[in-house]
């Protein structure tokens, strides 16, 4: 009999504290990430501890080159993508439900979104020299692709006689230096090594010099599934990325040398980005797109609106 009342007390102190117990693990939410040698403020916020004690944390899947990554988030595969907007609004007008949510990056003079670099003993001194060039771009549908072609079209050289091949910013050296490429186009981090080998390679200009910088907001897109069925997180995570924007533009030497330890570079050889600080999105950086791919004939007028491309409904600093 005592026996039997033993059994049934600890079987209802198991029910009474089982609830507790469950009500105080808070749920954390893990969004699918790439994995690319690419100055990234989800490697950053991870590598500063951003992600410790929150709700929501990457988990990475691994390398995906950049042009699978906008088809990726489109499938689910991944959750969250750090790719340039032509390519979310080009995935939206075909039907992809995915969404930017967070601005990411900003081309500043001093940190610009890419730069154009030649061999050091090439005779390619401007844009003019382009024709019949080929130039080695990191995927095909975003910025380096059609920021090139506007500005041939804007100095009087025809986009049809320059031919693009791709190659993961990492690599894009060997090409150029093996000829074949004439010109490749880097991002950070990457950028800095080619920047630092003046031996081999030389600046021609970067996508400030072209646009004043309008081109070159870098954005955080999600899936939309992910999106609605998490909206907490997808808050949280704008938030986090806001503060390592923060810290990243205000402790520019300790950033780049995360990045660098985290990749392998030398801190010499390491580029940056600068970051939108609140990682609001600015309505006329997504408009400069919209008529770009307008004006390359990849999506009509009017065929999406620009409500269907991005929010800012979930930054909490849109009340700011």
């Amino acid at each position: 009999m005592k026996k039997a009342v033993r059994l049934l007390m600890l079987c209802m102190l198991v029910f009474l504290l089982a609830p507790v117990s469950f009500a105080g693990a808070a749920e954390v939410v893990e969004f699918k990430y790439p994995e690319w040698v690419y100055y990234d403020l989800v490697y950053l916020a991870d590598d500063l501890g951003y992600f410790k004690d929150a709700k929501v944390k990457p988990k990475y899947v691994g390398q995906v080159a950049a042009g699978q990554m906008i088809p990726a988030l489109s499938t689910g595969d991944l959750d969250v993508a750090n790719r340039h907007t032509p390519l979310v609004i080009a995935a939206v007008a075909s039907g992809a439900d995915i969404k930017v949510f967070a601005a990411g990056s900003k081309s500043t003079q001093k940190n610009p979104h890419m730069k154009y670099f030649v061999k050091a003993n090439s005779p390619i001194k401007s844009i003019k020299d382009f024709k019949g060039k080929t130039l080695g771009i990191n995927s095909f549908g975003a910025c380096s692709e059609f920021v090139t072609k506007k500005y041939c079209l804007d100095n009087g050289v025809d986009p049809a006689t320059i031919r693009m091949i791709t190659a993961p910013d990492s690599e894009q050296e060997v090409p150029l230096l093996r000829g074949d490429t004439d010109v490749a186009i880097i991002h950070p981090l990457s950028s800095g090594r080619a920047s630092a080998n003046t031996k081999d390679f030389r600046l021609l200009f970067s996508d400030w010099d072209i646009d004043g910088g309008i081109s070159g907001m870098c954005p955080y897109s999600v899936n939309g599934k992910f999106l609605k069925e998490h909206p907490e997180a997808v808050k949280e995570l704008t938030v986090i990325l806001s503060k390592a924007a923060q810290w990243n533009n205000t402790h520019r030497e300790e950033a780049r040398k995360l990045m660098a330890k985290r990749f392998g570079f030398k801190l010499s050889e390491t580029e940056m980005f600068e970051f939108y600080e609140n990682q609001f999105i600015p309505e006329k950086n997504i408009r400069y797109w919209v008529d770009r791919l307008e004006a390359e004939k990849k999506i009509t007028p009017g065929q999406i609106k620009l409500s269907q491309i991005y929010t800012n409904d979930i930054n909490p600093a849109k009340s700011n």
